[in-house]
């Protein structure tokens, strides 16, 4: 029966005897490391389970010295593959009915899931959320501290897939609130009936099938944050009753008798320009007003390319640990593809291409064949417009011989393109374009010349 639940349990499992040979490794195990069970069984532990802790801290030579139990200590193992695997391990003694040691037991936890989940709510300072190479996303970043310490409402406008909810997050996740729940809505998705009940609930008995209350999401946000989003998609009529929750901090479900109040804080996102909607009479300009007392407007990734690094990375970790492939790295070509494309889709289309390509590929390194035809069309064999870590050979000449006129025509034109947004970004600051670009000043001087860009 132990057999059976060790192998049906989600956490690692494994046992050494009293001279650190392993005599266990249960399913969990082989998944979490990479290494069969056949390959563990009768090896010491230290050459199966390749830990930070092993040589430093090892909480199951902790616990065979102290007889005492390792709880939820915190570290990392490495697989075959070379990946860093976060972990929690837990250790207890194995004993015979005499106390005598028989050897020890350690479980160990799978954190990468939940690693990745606190980066993405914002809980810890590391990851695409919080960090920026970009100077127009790194004004939004250093805004999000002070915005979270308030209680006002925000209003953060972007392109459709900018990371809108993201940011909201963020501010969630650092604001006095962030004790209390997180909770999303959607207004664009759903018709005016639906959405009052969504967001107000109802009360037994308001209309047929209503057998009981159900709270809406201004009561389940309470005392956290409600994020409403796509607000510029709401009614006219949904506009009134939204302004009297803002107004009075009350609102009331469907067949209720008597308000109720709310301590939610309200963040609300949308793609179109609220203030071209006010001018066309589609959108109340109370409040318009009333929800734009913090305005925090997220710039499309094709103003923020420097962040085309980070973020690709950050999804092809999340994607080979979720798909289970074994894969390493981006081509150049990947990378020179990716800042040569304007991503009309932004952050999303960015993660729907990364996904895409770690399902097709079959090596260790992502290559161009994977991406879809619009990144391909668009591919860039020239090294000067990646950044410097990423360039193979930083001095050498761009291009090759054996290109096709139409490949050296893109080329020419997606660097044109590299060399004037990075001097727009930098207000045609000479030197600091070149180190953005990676290349000498004098490069980037001749290479103004061949493309025809002005000097100022």
């Amino acid at each position: 029966m132990t057999d059976i639940i060790l192998e049906s349990i989600s956490d690692g499992v494994f046992t050494v005897d009293d001279h650190w040979h392993v005599t266990s490794f249960n399913r969990a195990a082989e998944t979490i490391t990479g290494i069969p069970r056949s390959e563990a069984i009768g090896k010491l532990c230290h050459e199966v389970f390749k830990s930070n802790m092993c040589e430093t801290g090892c909480p199951l030579r902790m616990t065979m010295k102290t007889k005492k139990p390792v709880i939820d200590a915190k570290g990392y193992c490495i697989n075959p593959s070379g990946e860093r695997i976060p972990i929690s391990v837990s250790t207890a003694l194995l004993q015979d009915s005499a106390g005598h040691v028989l050897g020890g037991a350690e479980t160990f936890r799978d954190l990468r899931e939940l690693e990745e989940l606190k980066q993405k709510l914002g809980l810890v300072p590391l990851g695409m959320e919080y960090s920026s190479r970009s100077p127009s996303m790194k004004a939004v970043v250093d805004l999000v501290p002070l915005i979270a310490a308030s209680k006002a409402t925000v209003l953060i406008e972007g392109e459709t897939g900018t990371g809108k909810e993201v940011a909201a997050r963020a501010i969630h996740a650092n604001s006095p609130q962030a004790a209390g729940p997180f909770v999303a809505v959607n207004c664009g998705a759903l018709p005016d009936a639906l959405l009052e009940s969504e967001l107000f609930g109802y009360k037994k008995g308001a209309f047929t099938g209503a057998d009981k209350d159900k709270p809406g999401r201004f009561q389940q946000a309470d005392k956290g944050t409600l994020f409403l989003d796509e607000i510029g998609d709401i009614s006219p009529a949904m506009q009134v009753k939204l302004l009297r929750v803002l107004q009075e901090g009350e609102y009331e479900p469907l067949g209720a008798v008597k308000s109720e109040k709310t301590e939610a804080r309200i963040i609300c996102a949308t793609n179109h320009n609220l203030k071209e909607l006010v001018d066309r009479g589609s959108f109340r300009r109370d409040l318009y007003y009333r929800i734009n007392v913090i305005r925090l407007a997220l710039p499309p990734l094709r103003e923020r390319k420097e962040d085309i690094p980070d973020l690709a990375e950050y999804f092809l970790r999340m994607f080979r640990h979720r798909i289970g492939k074994p894969i390493e790295c981006f081509s150049e070509h990947v990378y020179a593809a990716f800042f040569a494309y304007d991503w009309p889709g932004n952050i999303r289309e960015l993660e729907n291409v990364v996904e895409r390509a770690v399902i097709l590929c079959a090596k260790r390194r992502i290559e161009t064949p994977t991406l879809p035809q619009e990144l391909r069309q668009g591919t860039v064999s020239s090294a000067a417009i990646l950044p410097r870590n990423m360039q193979k050979n930083p001095g050498a000449a761009s291009g090759s011989a054996e290109a096709s006129p139409e490949i050296r025509m893109l080329r020419n034109e997606a660097e044109a393109d590299a060399i004037r947004d990075a001097l727009t970004r930098t207000f045609w600051n000479h030197a600091q374009a070149a180190l953005e670009l990676g290349i000498h000043r004098s490069t980037l001087y001749r290479k103004m010349d061949k493309y025809g860009i002005a000097k100022e």
